[in-house]
């Protein structure tokens, strides 16, 4: 477990195990509770991001930020992942890897107190160590200066995306 300086209580960034999928869906929940303001009811979203946390764990890494004590225990106050991309080899050259940061968020009473700055340097260190050519994310108008500020830059216009939903149904 990384320990993180800061003012205020003690905050703790370490890879999130199975233990800890409650907390991260919670972490899910109060995400979008921030973002619209209100209470969001859905009784069944914990089994479901259970499921979803259970297809994922292969190839995606998740930390847990926390403040608390081995004594008095521990809060989820944050997360981040990166699930790994392992691109084919072809001949002549092996596949490499690359990372793609998701979901990254800090409940809004720490999101001053170095906390994304520490998650984010737990998934760059993941990065280094997995030897990723890249490591990619989708940045939030407001979370782009963030990144910037981290050493990412625009990827340009080297991605495209296609909506399914858009194609016209296949002939009968």
């Amino acid at each position: 477990m990384a320990e993180r300086p800061g003012s205020g209580p003690q905050v703790a960034i370490r890879v999130a195990d199975e233990r800890d999928v409650v907390a991260l869906a919670g972490l899910r929940r109060a995400w979008l509770e921030e973002r619209t303001g209100e209470p969001i009811d859905d009784p069944g979203f914990e089994a479901a991001f259970e499921l979803w946390w259970r297809v994922e764990l292969p190839r995606r890494t998740f930390w847990l930020a926390e403040v608390g004590s081995p004594r008095s225990g521990f809060t989820a106050i944050g997360s981040i992942n990166v699930v790994e991309i392992v691109h084919m080899p072809r001949p002549g050259a092996r596949g490499g890897r690359i990372g793609h940061v998701g979901n990254a968020f800090v409940l809004a009473a720490f999101a001053d107190r170095g906390v994304p700055a520490a998650l984010l340097a737990a998934a760059l260190e993941h990065a280094r160590d997995r030897r990723y050519r890249r490591l990619l994310l989708a940045p939030t108008a407001d979370s782009a200066p963030f990144y910037r500020r981290a050493g990412f830059v625009s990827a340009g216009e080297q991605l495209l995306m296609l909506d399914p939903s858009t194609l016209p149904a296949p002939p009968a």
